[in-house]
């Protein structure tokens, strides 16, 4: 019996045979990757759902999202605390400088001392204590915007300048 179709083609029958074979190899290849993605994704999801069921993954995930909700929350109270500390940071006295001198020549061992305490607008005051024999004495001055209206001893001057020029600012904390 002749067969008038494989006849009429160009091509011989046997190399069609041949690539009918080459494409089940190359597929079977192909189903067996697949087949290991498959099983590979079978256990992560297997590993996922273990002990779960719909209700309960449903219930573990929106008890997440009420836990981020929450969290949110907290965060932006943290937020309006620190921006209220930071409010009150800038009325304190964060500004300081100490200098110790000898009062008196008969006096050593520096045992008088001037503080300089400012806030971030160089308000605040100068302490000055005088250590002598007699006893202490303490005076305190009023600094406005950095200066004083009363004449600053040198020591006094020297810790106002140390206090206003000083690297400690607020502005550094935050960087």
């Amino acid at each position: 019996m002749e067969n008038s179709i494989l006849n009429d083609l160009i091509i011989d029958p046997g190399y069609i045979l041949i690539l009918m074979m080459v494409m089940i190899v190359i597929l079977f290849v192909l189903q067996v990757k697949n087949s290991f993605k498959i099983d590979r994704f079978m256990k992560k999801y297997k590993s996922f759902m273990r002990g779960k069921d719909g209700i309960s993954l449903e219930k573990t995930i929106l008890r997440n999202i009420n836990e981020i909700d929450m969290l949110m929350e907290s965060s932006k109270n943290h937020m309006e605390q620190i921006r209220q500390l930071k409010e009150i940071q800038l009325h304190t006295l964060n500004k300081t400088a100490i200098v110790k001198y000898d009062a008196f020549n008969e006096m050593g061992g520096k045992l008088s001392f001037v503080l300089a305490l400012l806030d971030n607008r160089n308000n605040g005051f100068i302490l000055n204590a005088m250590h002598s024999r007699e006893g202490c004495y303490t005076y305190v001055k009023e600094i406005v915007k950095g200066e004083s209206f009363v004449e600053l001893a040198e020591e006094e001057a020297e810790a106002l300048d140390k206090a206003i020029f000083q690297e400690y600012t607020p502005e550094t904390v935050e960087k």
